[in-house]
């Protein structure tokens, strides 16, 4: 094969028309999804282990009591990359999410890179959050007075006589037969738990206002400023739900319409709660104190009112579960899109026959982020998580100022502002985030992409449906 022909493969792009047109009917997805269940998905992605973990964690570990600015320094480059995200939503309502859009507009490889990119780190992001739930159900067993054996207590390193997270395990396999029920089940079920959610972290507020004691916050820079900027890193994974819940978008009644809105809803919700939750939880206990398992309903605790305490751990752990679902959602919805766009063997877009949703690959997802969560530590698998969701953000604005130059007529249920200053600012912070990031975990990404150039090269470009059909629209 000539190099022309080479790069006349990698950089074709799909006809956004075809995306779902050439699927057959038997294999598509359902439509159940309106716009507050999506925006309930959303906002079950987002507020969840960021809250209930990481706040804590972070706190203790990273960046003392300016956890707080960690969180707004990673919402503003969310909502830079959540604006490209409404625009793309409202052009390519499509499942697949990054995916589809670097597809559509960056070419065959561009797409690939993020597809692949995202089937390591939703996965990853599912058994971070899983793992989060581990101590809020340890912390409820110590209340009843019952002693697990240390051994499944955690992964390996996490503590004395740790070998695996049970929890976290048991979690995630029962997320993943959730999802197999059906698209309308999951969304009823997220609706539900994310206002249960929502009314916890309200509560926690409401509560914990009463008890912050200003001394707490000094001082505000205890590891120094740069450390503010490596806890953003670290909390960055969860103030970008929004994107889990645009991978649904071929199960939404309106997608044009309704995902633009969500993922803009979804974002504002979570980072005003975010917001005063770190407040609140920095300001009732000082930073050294802060258990970073179990922050709230220790902090709570710790004050005197352990009754509140406990019902802050139900409520973290039902929180904890809207997240894993959102993210186990999006995994599976990529590995669909992709499967059916023909990157990978179509096998896997195989859908069940009456509730239509993707069940071989739910249950492969499902076992693989169940072992991840068991063996290894939380914030290993976050910062393994963040970079490779930093790099979809990054293609994302990329391909919607490309799309904003090439294709400037193509009709837009949202055009996001200030363009291409929105855009461009994201690409900053992303990649300022990005080098905040250890380099072990750069080694990590790198071997995934390696070995995805090397399934791509292998499999994919020979296997493409764009291969097959010729199908495709000019670069």
């Amino acid at each position: 094969m000539s190099i022309a022909e080479l790069r006349s493969q990698i950089v074709r792009r799909k006809p956004i028309g075809e995306i779902e047109d050439d699927t057959p009917v038997d294999e598509r997805l359902a439509r159940h999804l309106g716009l507050w269940q999506l925006t309930a998905i959303g906002v079950g992605g987002i507020i969840g282990a960021g809250i209930f973990s990481l706040a804590g964690s972070v706190a203790n570990k990273t960046a003392g009591p300016a956890v707080l600015i960690s969180f707004l320094i990673a919402g503003v480059a969310s909502a830079c990359a959540a604006l490209c995200y409404a625009e793309f939503a409202g052009m390519v309502p499509k499942a697949g999410s990054a995916y589809t859009y670097g597809y559509v507009s960056l070419g065959e490889l561009g797409g690939w890179f993020i597809g692949w990119d995202l089937l390591l780190e939703y996965t990853a992001v599912s058994a971070v959050v899983a793992i989060g739930v581990s101590g809020y159900f340890n912390f409820l067993l110590d209340q009843i007075g019952l002693t697990l054996p240390d051994w499944m207590l955690g992964a390996s390193g996490t503590g004395d006589g740790h070998v695996v997270d049970v929890f976290a395990v048991l979690f995630c396999l029962g997320t993943a037969y959730v999802l197999t029920r059906g698209i309308k089940s999951v969304g009823r079920f997220e609706a539900f738990f994310v206002a249960v959610k929502v009314a916890v972290v309200l509560l926690i507020i409401g509560l914990g206002v009463f008890h912050i004691d200003s001394a707490n916050y000094t001082p505000y820079f205890p590891y120094g400023h740069a450390a503010v900027w490596t806890g953003a890193a670290t909390v960055f994974f969860a103030v970008f739900g929004y994107d889990a819940m645009s991978t649904a978008a071929e199960e939404s009644t309106e997608a044009k319409k309704h995902l633009p809105r969500a993922i803009l809803y979804s974002l504002a919700i979570a980072m005003v709660l975010y917001v005063l939750a770190t407040l609140v939880l920095t300001g009732m206990q000082k930073y050294t104190e802060i258990n970073p398992t179990s922050g709230f309903s220790s902090a709570f605790k710790a004050v005197g009112l352990p009754g509140i305490a406990n019902i802050i751990a139900v409520g973290a752990i039902v929180g904890i579960a809207t997240v894993v679902l959102a993210f186990m959602l999006a995994v599976t919805r990529v590995w669909y899109a992709m499967s059916r766009d023909g990157l990978l063997p179509g096998w896997f877009a195989k859908t069940h026959p009456t509730r239509k949703v993707p069940t071989r690959v739910t249950w492969i997802v499902g076992v693989g982020s169940a072992v991840l969560a068991g063996v290894l530590p939380i914030n290993t698998v976050a910062e393994l998580t963040n970079i490779g969701i930093l790099m979809a953000f990054i293609v994302v604005s990329i391909a919607v100022m490309i799309l904003r130059y090439k294709r400037p007529d193509e009709p837009r249920e949202f055009r996001l502002p200030l363009m291409p200053v929105v855009p461009v600012v994201g690409i900053g912070f992303s990649i300022y985030l990005i080098w905040s990031l250890p380099w072990q975990t750069w080694v990590r990404f790198a071997v995934w992409l390696v070995v995805g150039l090397v399934v791509y090269f292998a499999y994919s470009r020979k296997h493409s449906k764009l291969e097959q059909t010729g199908s495709v629209t000019a670069a």
